[in-house]
């Protein structure tokens, strides 16, 4: 590796690497399975510094590499068999506010299964929007028009706030009309 490719590495990894945890994390469940999406996004982006011309900004590209990475890994992912094994269980928080705290991780919990089942690009899409990227850094991180950004993102809030609207079977059960 080249001094300014290192270099471009140990800058990226001070700017971005939370932001490419939470990447990580959002696109896989098991922890140990995002620690190791992470680790390859990092190896990826040692590697393609290599062929870093400057062409875009070091944000575009980090973020490029990283979902191109992520959407790889989904990609993967689908064609496996899912299981959970038991000691993916959690254990009862104990907490000030028990009630409080379990709907607050079930919604998210419900947020980021929703992201999880995006195709990948819209998964790409709301999770840089919610990182804090602007519609001209999705639009040049994912190569898509920055109306095309806007509408998928207003879409995907809509899906999202759709499914903690919609009246579940079991609250209309015992109604009459």
């Amino acid at each position: 590796m080249t001094q300014d490719a290192e270099t471009l590495y140990r800058q990226a990894g001070e700017q971005f690497a939370p932001a490419l945890a939470r990447l990580a994390r959002a696109v896989e469940r098991d922890a140990e399975k995002a620690r190791d999406l992470e680790q390859e996004m990092h190896c990826a982006l040692w590697t393609s510094f290599q062929r870093f011309k400057g062409d875009c900004a070091l944000k575009t590209w980090v973020y490029r590499v990283a979902h191109n990475v992520a959407a790889d890994h989904v990609a993967k992912a689908a064609h496996r068999p899912k299981k959970v094994p038991l000691e993916d269980i959690d254990i009862l928080p104990v907490a000030a506010n028990v009630e409080h705290d379990t709907a607050e991780a079930l919604a998210m919990a419900q947020v980021a299964e929703l992201v999880r089942r995006l195709p990948p690009l819209d998964a790409q899409v709301i999770v840089l929007w919610l990182e804090g990227e602007s519609g001209a850094d999705i639009a040049e991180i994912t190569g898509l028009s920055p109306g095309a950004v806007s509408v998928r993102v207003h879409r995907i809030k809509a899906l999202i706030a759709e499914h903690f609207t919609a009246p579940t079977p079991s609250s209309s059960q015992g109604q009459t009309p």
